[in-house]
Protein backbone atom coordinates (compact mmCIF):
# COMPACT_ATOMS: atom_id res chain seq x y z
CA UNK A 1 0.00 0.00 0.00
CA UNK A 2 1.56 3.38 -1.03
CA UNK A 3 0.58 7.11 -0.41
CA UNK A 4 0.96 9.78 1.99
CA UNK A 5 -0.10 7.62 5.17
CA UNK A 6 0.78 4.03 4.52
CA UNK A 7 4.78 5.20 4.95
CA UNK A 8 4.66 7.11 8.45
CA UNK A 9 2.28 4.45 10.37
CA UNK A 10 3.55 1.32 8.96
CA UNK A 11 6.83 2.58 9.73
CA UNK A 12 5.86 3.19 13.20
CA UNK A 13 4.77 -0.43 13.81
CA UNK A 14 7.94 -2.09 11.80
CA UNK A 15 10.98 0.03 12.94
CA UNK A 16 9.67 0.87 16.88
CA UNK A 17 7.93 -2.61 17.24
CA UNK A 18 10.74 -3.40 19.27
CA UNK A 19 10.92 -0.29 21.34
CA UNK A 20 6.81 0.03 21.84
CA UNK A 21 6.91 -4.04 23.26
CA UNK A 22 9.45 -3.44 25.88
CA UNK A 23 7.83 0.26 26.97
CA UNK A 24 4.57 -1.75 27.21
CA UNK A 25 5.93 -4.64 29.25
CA UNK A 26 8.06 -2.28 31.24
CA UNK A 27 5.07 -0.34 32.02
CA UNK A 28 2.45 -3.25 32.75
CA UNK A 29 5.44 -4.68 34.89
CA UNK A 30 5.71 -1.29 37.31
CA UNK A 31 1.65 -1.59 37.26
CA UNK A 32 1.68 -5.16 38.48
CA UNK A 33 4.34 -4.26 40.73
CA UNK A 34 2.19 -1.45 42.30
CA UNK A 35 -0.78 -3.27 42.59
CA UNK A 36 1.05 -6.22 44.39
CA UNK A 37 2.58 -3.59 47.18
CA UNK A 38 -0.80 -1.93 46.97
CA UNK A 39 -2.82 -5.46 48.20
CA UNK A 40 0.12 -6.25 50.60
CA UNK A 41 -0.02 -2.65 52.10
CA UNK A 42 -4.38 -3.24 52.24
CA UNK A 43 -3.96 -6.74 54.23
CA UNK A 44 -0.77 -5.95 56.71
CA UNK A 45 -2.71 -2.45 57.78
CA UNK A 46 -6.18 -3.61 57.71
CA UNK A 47 -7.08 -0.46 55.66
CA UNK A 48 -11.04 -0.64 55.02
CA UNK A 49 -12.66 -0.42 52.13
CA UNK A 50 -13.78 3.01 52.18
CA UNK A 51 -10.52 4.76 53.19
CA UNK A 52 -8.60 2.73 50.36
CA UNK A 53 -9.87 0.01 48.06
CA UNK A 54 -8.03 -2.79 46.82
CA UNK A 55 -6.97 -3.29 43.23
CA UNK A 56 -9.52 -6.11 42.71
CA UNK A 57 -12.45 -3.36 43.65
CA UNK A 58 -10.73 -1.11 41.37
CA UNK A 59 -10.79 -3.79 38.61
CA UNK A 60 -14.56 -4.65 39.50
CA UNK A 61 -15.86 -1.05 39.56
CA UNK A 62 -13.88 -0.24 36.09
CA UNK A 63 -16.28 -3.63 34.67
CA UNK A 64 -19.04 -2.52 36.57
CA UNK A 65 -19.12 1.24 35.68
CA UNK A 66 -17.68 0.70 32.15
CA UNK A 67 -20.80 2.27 30.47
CA UNK A 68 -20.78 5.12 32.49
CA UNK A 69 -17.24 5.58 32.79
CA UNK A 70 -17.69 5.17 28.90
CA UNK A 71 -20.30 7.99 28.38
CA UNK A 72 -18.78 10.30 30.68
CA UNK A 73 -14.85 9.84 29.42
CA UNK A 74 -16.17 10.50 26.23
CA UNK A 75 -17.52 13.89 27.14
CA UNK A 76 -14.45 14.77 29.09
CA UNK A 77 -12.07 14.00 26.34
CA UNK A 78 -14.24 16.11 23.74
CA UNK A 79 -13.74 19.28 25.82
CA UNK A 80 -10.24 17.99 26.32
CA UNK A 81 -9.24 18.05 22.78
CA UNK A 82 -11.77 21.04 21.47
CA UNK A 83 -9.53 23.00 24.40
CA UNK A 84 -6.33 22.09 23.42
CA UNK A 85 -7.51 22.94 19.49
CA UNK A 86 -8.46 26.04 20.26
CA UNK A 87 -5.48 26.34 22.20
CA UNK A 88 -3.28 25.26 19.66
CA UNK A 89 -4.18 27.87 17.20
CA UNK A 90 -4.59 30.86 19.44
CA UNK A 91 -1.07 29.79 20.74
CA UNK A 92 0.87 29.58 16.95
CA UNK A 93 -0.98 33.06 16.16
CA UNK A 94 0.39 34.31 18.94
CA UNK A 95 3.85 32.78 19.25
CA UNK A 96 4.18 34.46 15.49
CA UNK A 97 3.05 37.88 16.74
CA UNK A 98 5.81 37.94 19.58
CA UNK A 99 8.22 36.89 17.43
CA UNK A 100 7.04 39.41 14.74
CA UNK A 101 6.90 42.32 17.38
CA UNK A 102 9.43 42.26 19.59
CA UNK A 103 8.07 44.95 22.13
CA UNK A 104 4.64 43.17 21.78
CA UNK A 105 6.51 40.20 23.64
CA UNK A 106 8.06 42.53 25.83
CA UNK A 107 5.17 43.88 27.17
CA UNK A 108 2.49 41.07 26.97
CA UNK A 109 5.44 38.14 28.33
CA UNK A 110 5.14 39.36 31.86
CA UNK A 111 1.39 39.17 31.53
CA UNK A 112 1.41 35.32 30.37
CA UNK A 113 3.60 34.37 33.33
CA UNK A 114 1.44 35.98 35.87
CA UNK A 115 -1.52 34.08 34.48
CA UNK A 116 0.03 30.76 34.97
CA UNK A 117 0.79 31.43 38.69
CA UNK A 118 -3.29 31.55 39.67
CA UNK A 119 -4.53 28.17 39.83
CA UNK A 120 -7.71 27.78 37.28
CA UNK A 121 -10.03 26.38 39.92
CA UNK A 122 -9.74 29.90 41.53
CA UNK A 123 -11.04 31.76 38.60
CA UNK A 124 -13.11 29.37 37.29
CA UNK A 125 -16.71 30.68 39.43
CA UNK A 126 -15.06 33.99 37.16
CA UNK A 127 -15.83 31.75 33.48
CA UNK A 128 -19.04 30.60 34.86
CA UNK A 129 -20.45 34.07 35.66
CA UNK A 130 -18.90 35.58 32.46
CA UNK A 131 -19.12 32.40 30.11
CA UNK A 132 -22.08 30.43 32.00
CA UNK A 133 -22.41 26.83 33.01
CA UNK A 134 -22.77 25.30 29.16
CA UNK A 135 -19.21 22.98 28.05
CA UNK A 136 -18.14 26.10 26.76
CA UNK A 137 -17.11 27.11 30.20
CA UNK A 138 -15.39 23.68 30.49
CA UNK A 139 -13.25 24.07 27.00
CA UNK A 140 -12.37 27.59 28.14
CA UNK A 141 -10.21 26.30 30.74
CA UNK A 142 -8.79 23.52 29.15
CA UNK A 143 -7.75 26.48 26.82
CA UNK A 144 -6.82 28.60 29.22
CA UNK A 145 -4.38 25.86 30.91
CA UNK A 146 -2.92 24.33 27.36
CA UNK A 147 -2.45 28.02 25.67
CA UNK A 148 0.78 28.92 28.06
CA UNK A 149 2.78 26.19 27.40
CA UNK A 150 1.99 25.76 23.73
CA UNK A 151 2.88 29.77 22.84
CA UNK A 152 5.82 29.97 24.61
CA UNK A 153 7.97 27.00 23.78
CA UNK A 154 6.97 27.97 20.15
CA UNK A 155 7.73 31.58 20.35
CA UNK A 156 11.49 30.38 21.73
CA UNK A 157 11.59 28.13 19.05
CA UNK A 158 11.28 31.37 16.24
CA UNK A 159 13.54 32.72 18.32
CA UNK A 160 16.56 29.95 17.83
CA UNK A 161 15.77 30.23 14.01
CA UNK A 162 19.04 30.84 12.61
CA UNK A 163 19.34 34.35 11.25
CA UNK A 164 21.39 33.33 8.07
CA UNK A 165 18.91 31.21 7.01
CA UNK A 166 16.32 33.81 7.11
CA UNK A 167 18.37 36.17 5.65
CA UNK A 168 18.98 34.22 2.64
CA UNK A 169 15.20 33.33 2.43
CA UNK A 170 14.49 37.38 2.37
CA UNK A 171 17.90 37.71 -0.35
CA UNK A 172 15.46 35.50 -2.57
CA UNK A 173 12.76 38.45 -2.32
CA UNK A 174 10.31 36.21 0.58
CA UNK A 175 8.37 38.41 2.26
CA UNK A 176 7.94 37.86 6.37
CA UNK A 177 4.32 35.64 5.64
CA UNK A 178 6.87 32.80 3.35
CA UNK A 179 9.72 33.42 5.80
CA UNK A 180 7.81 32.37 8.59
CA UNK A 181 5.80 29.27 6.47
CA UNK A 182 9.09 28.14 5.08
CA UNK A 183 11.66 29.01 7.42
CA UNK A 184 10.38 29.76 10.95
CA UNK A 185 7.57 27.75 11.75
CA UNK A 186 8.92 24.31 10.41
CA UNK A 187 12.60 25.62 12.63
CA UNK A 188 9.59 25.77 15.35
CA UNK A 189 8.27 22.44 14.93
CA UNK A 190 10.15 20.69 17.30
CA UNK A 191 9.70 23.07 20.31
CA UNK A 192 5.86 23.38 19.16
CA UNK A 193 5.29 19.58 20.07
CA UNK A 194 7.43 19.73 23.20
CA UNK A 195 4.76 22.08 24.11
CA UNK A 196 2.02 20.34 23.18
CA UNK A 197 2.46 16.96 24.81
CA UNK A 198 2.62 18.98 27.84
CA UNK A 199 -0.36 20.75 26.90
CA UNK A 200 -2.09 17.31 26.44
CA UNK A 201 -1.63 16.06 29.81
CA UNK A 202 -3.11 19.25 31.16
CA UNK A 203 -6.01 19.33 29.17
CA UNK A 204 -7.85 16.83 30.94
CA UNK A 205 -7.14 18.56 34.02
CA UNK A 206 -8.95 21.85 32.91
CA UNK A 207 -11.71 19.51 31.84
CA UNK A 208 -12.03 17.80 35.11
CA UNK A 209 -11.51 21.07 37.01
CA UNK A 210 -14.28 22.84 34.76
CA UNK A 211 -16.65 19.66 35.75
CA UNK A 212 -16.18 20.21 38.78
CA UNK A 213 -17.82 23.32 39.64
CA UNK A 214 -20.70 23.16 37.41
CA UNK A 215 -21.93 20.61 34.87
CA UNK A 216 -23.86 17.33 35.02
CA UNK A 217 -21.43 14.84 32.56
CA UNK A 218 -17.99 14.22 32.28
CA UNK A 219 -15.43 12.46 34.67
CA UNK A 220 -15.15 15.25 36.68
CA UNK A 221 -19.17 15.13 37.18
CA UNK A 222 -18.77 11.43 38.24
CA UNK A 223 -16.03 11.87 40.64
CA UNK A 224 -18.12 14.20 42.48
CA UNK A 225 -20.79 12.44 42.70
CA UNK A 226 -18.95 8.61 43.09
CA UNK A 227 -17.22 10.69 45.90
CA UNK A 228 -20.47 11.88 48.08
CA UNK A 229 -21.99 8.52 47.70
CA UNK A 230 -18.63 7.45 49.14
CA UNK A 231 -18.07 4.72 46.64
CA UNK A 232 -14.41 4.75 46.81
CA UNK A 233 -13.97 2.17 44.24
CA UNK A 234 -15.95 4.21 41.41
CA UNK A 235 -13.43 6.96 42.19
CA UNK A 236 -10.69 5.03 41.86
CA UNK A 237 -11.77 3.43 38.32
CA UNK A 238 -12.44 7.28 37.31
CA UNK A 239 -8.76 7.93 38.02
CA UNK A 240 -7.49 5.23 35.82
CA UNK A 241 -10.05 6.01 33.41
CA UNK A 242 -8.27 10.06 33.43
CA UNK A 243 -4.85 8.32 33.52
CA UNK A 244 -5.74 6.53 30.00
CA UNK A 245 -6.84 9.41 28.57
CA UNK A 246 -4.39 11.38 29.01
CA UNK A 247 -1.49 8.72 28.05
CA UNK A 248 -4.14 8.45 24.76
CA UNK A 249 -3.85 12.38 24.17
CA UNK A 250 -0.02 12.19 24.88
CA UNK A 251 0.54 9.42 22.41
CA UNK A 252 -1.92 10.78 19.53
CA UNK A 253 0.32 14.25 20.08
CA UNK A 254 3.48 11.87 19.19
CA UNK A 255 1.66 10.60 16.37
CA UNK A 256 1.15 13.37 14.79
CA UNK A 257 4.35 15.00 15.60
CA UNK A 258 5.96 11.54 13.79
CA UNK A 259 3.55 12.73 10.43
CA UNK A 260 4.80 16.07 10.53
CA UNK A 261 8.32 15.83 11.15
CA UNK A 262 9.37 13.26 8.83
CA UNK A 263 13.10 13.57 9.28
CA UNK A 264 12.24 12.06 12.79
CA UNK A 265 11.51 8.53 11.56
CA UNK A 266 14.77 7.41 11.38
CA UNK A 267 15.18 7.80 15.12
Amino acid sequence: MHGLFAFPFGSVFFVGGGILKRRISTFAISIGALCIIWEICIMAFKIPSYVLPSPYAVVIALINERNQLLYHGMYSMFEAIAGLLIACVLAVIFAVLMDRFQMLKLCIYPFLVITQTIPIISIAPLLIIYVGIGIQTKILAVVLMCFFPIAVNTADGMQSVNENQVGLVKLFGASNFQTYIFVKIPAALSSFFSGLKVAATYSMSGAIIGEWLASNSGLGYYIIRAKNGYMLDNVFACIVVIILISLFLNALVKAVQFVAMPYLRGN
